[in-house]
């Protein structure tokens, strides 16, 4: 997994005037990047409660989700996409990291998220 996460995970960063073409082959690979990636993070957090917690959390949010995917969330435009896109990184997350949390805080790995969100 960590092989996985360290060296195949690439999403391209190009101006935004290319990429608001979503015909553009640079922005039509880009989202096949950012999709793949979140193909990974599913699987990565499926082996939550079989690898050690820390280990999963460390590849799936701060390797892989605050590495690569939030530059992704950030760099797209208000609106459907950008919803799906977070709502797809949500849904990957064990709701039993959140069990034993205060009400209004969150993952140390999911500050930088949770503000986008909140923005």
């Amino acid at each position: 997994l960590k092989k996985s996460v360290e060296e195949d995970v690439f999403i391209p960063l190009y101006p935004k005037s290319i990429v608001e073409d979503k015909s553009s082959p640079c922005s039509r690979f880009q989202e096949r990047r950012f999709w793949s990636a979140i193909k990974l993070l599913s699987n990565v957090v499926l082996w939550d409660g079989i690898v050690q917690e820390d280990k999963v959390r460390d590849l799936g949010l701060s390797k892989l989700l605050n590495r690569y995917l939030l530059l992704n969330i950030l760099n797209t435009p208000p609106g459907l996409d950008n919803i799906e896109k977070c709502a797809k990184v949500v849904a990957c997350l064990p709701e039993r990291w959140f069990q034993d949390l205060k009400s209004g805080s969150t993952l140390p790995e999911l500050l930088k998220f949770c503000q986008h969100l909140l923005q």
